[in-house]
C-alpha cells in the first residue's frame, strides 16, 4: 500500500464541476480526512494513506479555472512545474470540458508524458475522454465517454474502440474512463477497489461515507431505450415551451 498518494486533476480550459468533484470520492479515503472523524476509531487513520490533490491547468489559463455553474477553482500548479512532472504523480484526473474545446499541444504532451509514466495511472470522467483522445493516449483502447457523445466520438477518433453504450466506466492498462458526469463516481469507486494505494477496508468505509459504489459496471437500460426516452424528454420540453409562452402572453 501507498504512504502517500499524489492526485493530479488536469483541467487545461475548464470541466464540469461535478466531473472534477469526483475527485473528493479518494480524497475521503485519506489520512486527513478520517483522522478528524471522532467517529471513527484511530486504528482507521493509521491505516489510510496521505492523499495530496493538486489542481494543474495551462499557465494561459491562469491561477482562477473557469468551472460550470459559475464556480471557479485556484490552480495550484500549472502542468509546466516540476512538481507535478510526468512520473511525479501517482493518478492524474481528468474532468470533462466543453467538447468543443481546443487544447494546446504541450498540454496534450504533458499527458501523454503522464500516461507513459511508470507506475501512473488515467483516470477519465465524461467528456475528459476528449483530452485524453486529442493526446493520443485511447488509440487501440477500450473506452467509455458519454452515451449520447458516442457517434461524435468515433468520428473524431476513430482509433478508440468504444464501449459507452453499455459501460458505466472501463479500464484498458493503466487508463480508466467513465461516462457521463457523476459515473465519475461510480470510476472512483471502481478504481479504488483494484488500486494498490489503498487498504480494502479503507475504501469500503470511504464508500460507505460517500454512498457511492453500489452501481454496477454496466447500464440497466440499452442505448435503444435510453435514446427513446431522450427523444421524449425533448418532446416533452417542446409540448411545454408552447404552454410557457401562453402563459407569458
Amino acid at each position: 500500500m501507498s504512504g502517500h498518494v499524489r492526485i493530479g486533476v488536469f483541467i487545461p480550459t475548464m470541466a464540469q464541476t461535478l466531473d472534477t468533484a469526483t475527485v473528493d470520492v479518494l480524497g475521503v479515503m485519506s489520512k486527513e480526512y478520517m483522522g478528524v472523524l471522532d467517529s471513527l476509531p484511530a486504528h482507521v487513520a493509521a491505516m489510510a494513506p496521505n492523499v495530496s490533490v493538486f489542481y494543474i491547468t495551462s499557465p494561459s489559463v491562469g491561477e482562477n479555472i473557469p468551472m460550470t455553474s459559475g464556480m471557479t477553482i485556484k490552480a495550484t500548479h500549472f502542468y509546466t512545474d516540476p512538481e507535478v512532472a510526468p512520473g511525479k504523480l501517482d493518478i492524474v484526473l481528468v474532468p470533462g470540458p466543453d467538447p468543443k474545446d481546443q487544447f494546446e499541444k504541450p498540454a496534450l504532451d504533458w499527458l501523454k508524458a503522464q500516461s507513459e509514466a511508470e507506475g501512473v495511472d488515467v483516470l477519465s470522467v465524461c467528456t475528459g475522454i476528449y483530452i485524453c483522445a486529442a493526446a493520443g493516449i485511447v488509440d487501440g483502447k477500450l473506452v467509455s465517454g458519454p452515451r449520447g457523445l458516442q457517434d461524435d466520438l468515433v468520428k473524431k477518433f476513430p482509433g478508440i474502440q468504444l464501449v459507452g453504450d453499455n459501460h458505466r466506466w472501463v479500464q484498458d492498462g493503466n487508463f480508466w474512463s467513465s461516462g457521463g458526469i457523476t459515473n465519475g463516481n461510480d470510476l472512483m469507486a471502481a478504481y479504488a477497489r483494484s488500486s494498490r494505494h489503498w487498504p480494502q477496508s479503507i475504501v469500503e468505509i470511504g464508500l460507505a461515507m460517500t454512498d457511492v459504489g453500489d452501481r454496477g459496471q454496466f447500464y440497466k437500460e440499452g442505448k435503444g431505450v435510453f435514446m427513446a426516452g431522450m427523444v421524449w424528454k425533448l418532446l416533452r420540453s417542446w409540448f411545454e415551451s408552447f404552454r410557457v409562452k401562453t402563459k407569458e402572453a
